[in-house]
């Protein structure tokens, strides 16, 4: 009895020892986890708005890259860093808000803050802007006066009251008064668009430096709205007058033609006004407005064309030159002999005009009216 009493007690213990064997091993099953090595997330993966620096010039391209996606606030991570992040930080925040072109424009403040992570520094940037995300987009970067001049065209052309572009290789002699002179040029260069030169004002950003982004204001005399109706106008009555001389007619030919159609159906009037709109839809121009209509003329009949701008006797005064096979002649629509003349019988006239901005015009007059008959 005592043999089977022992066994018994040694059973129901090994039984007892089984059971709780058992439950650990299930309570091990659902508390156990895999430890792995960490490995760096993407920046896709970690976080949409961090992105990693390892110099300073890196840092300054981050908070740049910032600026030029309108990005308010952003997260910089600062990987391996050497220096005072502080002052590094506060120089490169400063650098692109006053130095860079792009931050100078659109940048009002920034502001940074930032942590000790176990391996890394991360940087807050707080940017208040004075742009909108579609003035930052619509800078473009330019070379050179064509091209500049080509932005301000684009800008003249839809009577936009804004454009801003960078110039990488900004000198000395491009200053506002330069941008007024390309503006002026410009518009003379579309008399379909040319219904009243606009105020122009110009801002430079920074205020030195071989880099700059250019913000060019544009005032015009009227609303978009009735600017583009005249528009409309103006260039119906130039293809109707056009029309008839578009083909047939060589260029000396084709150049009196546009003349004489033009003063058949417009008078001169010192007091008119200065467009191509009140030259061939109202009727009557200045100098200025005779000369501009002439130049939409010989631009939709293919002839090129360009305005000068000089004086005749003591008035200033405004016409054309136009360049023909056999040579670039002076023309003046506003005068009733004032077609195809070379600089001899110009100067001989009274008319005087800036040496060296426009093509010589030759020696020999044009036989015009030949031409026309020919």
């Amino acid at each position: 009895m005592r043999t089977w009493a022992i066994k018994g007690r040694l059973t129901a213990l090994a039984l007892a020892l089984l059971t709780a064997l058992g439950g650990c091993s299930a309570m091990l099953e659902r508390e156990y986890q895999s430890v792995e090595p960490h490995v760096r997330l993407s920046v896709a993966e970690d976080d949409s708005n961090a992105v990693w620096a390892e110099s300073y010039s890196e840092l300054q391209g981050a908070i740049l890259a910032q600026v030029k996606t309108h990005q308010e606030v952003g997260v910089i991570r600062l990987k391996n860093w050497k220096g005072d992040v502080e002052e590094q930080l506060t120089r490169a925040c400063d650098e692109v808000s006053h130095s860079a072109p792009l931050g100078a424009y659109a940048v009002d403040r920034i502001q940074h803050s930032f942590t000790r992570m176990v391996s890394y520094y991360e940087a807050t940037i707080t940017i208040d802007f004075r742009r909108t995300a579609e003035q930052i987009a619509a800078v473009a970067t330019v070379t050179g006066s064509g091209a500049i001049r080509a932005e301000l065209v684009d800008a003249l052309d839809g009577f936009v009251t804004e454009t801003a572009f960078q110039i990488n290789y900004f000198d000395e002699t491009q200053d506002a008064d330069y941008i007024r002179d390309l503006v002026r040029e410009a518009y003379y260069d579309l008399p379909a668009a040319a219904l009243g030169l606009p105020e122009v004002q110009v801002q430079l950003y920074p205020d030195q430096g071989s880099r700059r982004v250019v913000e060019v204001l544009l005032s015009y005399p009227e609303e978009s709205k009735a600017l583009q109706s005249k528009r409309v106008q103006l260039e119906t009555a130039a293809t109707d007058l056009v029309e008839p001389y578009r083909a047939g007619l060589k260029d000396t030919a084709l150049a009196a033609a546009l003349f004489n159609g033009l003063r058949e159906r417009t008078r001169t009037d010192a007091a008119a006004g200065a467009t191509a709109y009140h030259a061939l839809v109202e009727g009557a121009a200045d100098s200025e407005g005779m000369a501009l209509a002439y130049k939409e003329l010989c631009d939709l009949a293919g002839l090129p064309c360009r305005i000068v701008e000089g004086a005749l006797g003591e008035d200033a005064s405004f016409w054309t030159i136009v360049t023909l096979e056999e040579g670039s002649r002076h023309v003046d629509p506003a005068q009733a002999d004032g077609l195809l003349l070379t600089d001899a019988q110009m100067a001989q006239a009274g008319y005087t005009w800036p040496d060296g901005e426009y093509p010589l015009c030759g020696e020999s007059p044009v036989p015009a009216e030949e031409n026309v008959e020919n």
